[in-house]
C-alpha cells in the first residue's frame, strides 16, 4: 500500500499544482514521427522505461495494440520533460514534478484508465494529483524491483525448456488468467475472453513465451513482456504447484536468463511483495533486489 505518510496526506490535503506546471508545460499526443526523439529521451534510463520502449518497439507509438495514447510533456521551451502512455496501463516517465502533475490532470479523465504502474514515490505522487477527481483505488500492490547484469553459473540444464508454439494456448491460458486474477482482483477470461485470448496468442507468436509442457501439463512458463536492446522484462513466472521445491524452477530461470543476456544487457522482473519466497528464489538464480514500484488497480468504468 502507499506509505502512511502519503495516505495521510492525501486524504487531508488537496494539492496544487508545482508552480507555473499549468502554464510552463504543454502536454500534446505522440505521433510515429516522435519515436526517435522518443526513444532518445526514454534511453537514459532503461530498466524503469523498458515497458514503454517495449511498447514502441513492437506497436510503434500510434496503434490500437498500445491501448492508450502516447503524450509527452514540453517546457516552454519546447525541450521534453515526460513521455506517458495513458489508457488501460498507465505509465509515465517524468523527469519533473510538474511533468507528473500534469500527466496526472490529464490522465484522471481518462474512462479506459485500469492500471497505474511506475516506481513507488513517483506513483505516490502522480496518485496525489489523479485522485482529485474522486477516483479511488481498488486495489494497490507493493512491487519489488529485481535485476539481472551478468549471467550466473550454469546449473543442469533443462531440456524440455522451449518456446511455446499456438497449440500451448490452451495449456497456458488458463494459468495466465490464475496468476492475473491473483494480482488484479478480476478473471481477464470473464470480462473480456476474446482480447485475453488474442493477448497472449500475439505473445507466442512472436517467441516470447518459454515453457516446459509434459503430457499437456505445465511444468514451467515465463514470458518476455518487453525487450528492448538494453534490457528485457520477464513476467509470468510460474511452476507448478506439484513440482515445487524441486529445483526445476531454479533451473529453468537460471537457463533462461543465461541464454536472453546474449541479446540484452539487463534482465528485470517485479515480484509482488505479499509473495514470501519469492525473493529468496530470484536471488539464488542471480537476480538482485534493486527498487520498489506501485501497481493501482482502478475501479472499472463500466
Amino acid at each position: 500500500m502507499f506509505s502512511s505518510t502519503v495516505r495521510r496526506k492525501i486524504a487531508t490535503t488537496k494539492p496544487e499544482l508545482p508552480m507555473n506546471a499549468d502554464n510552463s508545460f504543454a502536454v500534446h499526443p505522440l505521433s510515429n514521427e516522435d519515436e526517435t526523439e522518443v526513444l532518445s529521451f526514454l534511453a537514459t534510463r532503461p530498466v524503469h522505461t523498458v515497458f514503454l520502449r517495449g511498447f514502441i518497439h513492437d506497436n510503434g507509438i500510434v496503434s490500437e495494440l498500445n491501448r492508450g495514447t502516447f503524450y509527452a510533456c514540453r517546457d516552454r521551451k519546447g525541450r521534453m520533460e515526460g513521455v506517458a502512455l495513458i489508457g488501460h496501463a498507465t505509465l509515465v516517465e517524468a523527469r519533473s514534478d510538474a511533468a507528473l502533475a500534469a500527466f496526472a490532470q490529464l490522465a484522471k479523465n481518462c474512462p479506459s484508465a485500469y492500471m497505474i504502474l511506475g516506481e513507488q514515490e513517483k506513483v505516490e505522487y502522480f496518485w496525489s494529483y489523479f485522485a482529485q477527481s474522486g477516483q479511488t483505488a481498488r486495489r494497490v500492490c507493493r512491487e519489488l524491483l529485481f535485476e539481472q547484469h551478468s549471467p550466473v553459473e550454469a546449473r543442469e540444464m533443462v531440456r524440455s525448456l522451449r518456446l511455446a508454439t499456438p497449440d500451448d494456448l490452451e495449456v497456458v491460458l488458463p494459468v495466465y488468467a490464475e496468476m492475473v486474477f491473483e494480482e488484479s482482483g478480476v478473471n481477464p477470461i470473464e470480462v473480456d475472453p476474446a482480447g485475453f485470448r488474442q493477448r497472449w496468442l500475439r505473445r507466442i507468436e512472436q517467441g516470447r513465451v518459454w515453457v516446459w509442457i509434459e503430457d499437456r501439463r505445465l511444468i514451467f512458463n515465463a514470458d518476455i513482456m518487453s525487450e528492448t536492446p538494453d534490457c528485457i522484462y520477464l513476467e509470468g513466472i510460474y511452476v507448478d504447484p506439484e513440482e515445487r521445491g524441486k529445483g526445476y524452477g531454479l533451473r529453468c530461470l537460471s537457463q533462461l536468463s543465461l541464454s536472453l543476456l546474449a541479446r540484452t544487457k539487463c534482465l528485470c522482473l517485479l515480484v509482488n511483495e505479499q509473495i514470501r519466497r519469492a525473493p529468496a528464489f530470484y536471488q539464488k538464480a542471480g537476480y538482485k533486489l534493486t527498487g520498489f514500484y506501485d501497481t493501482v488497480f482502478l475501479h472499472r468504468s463500466n
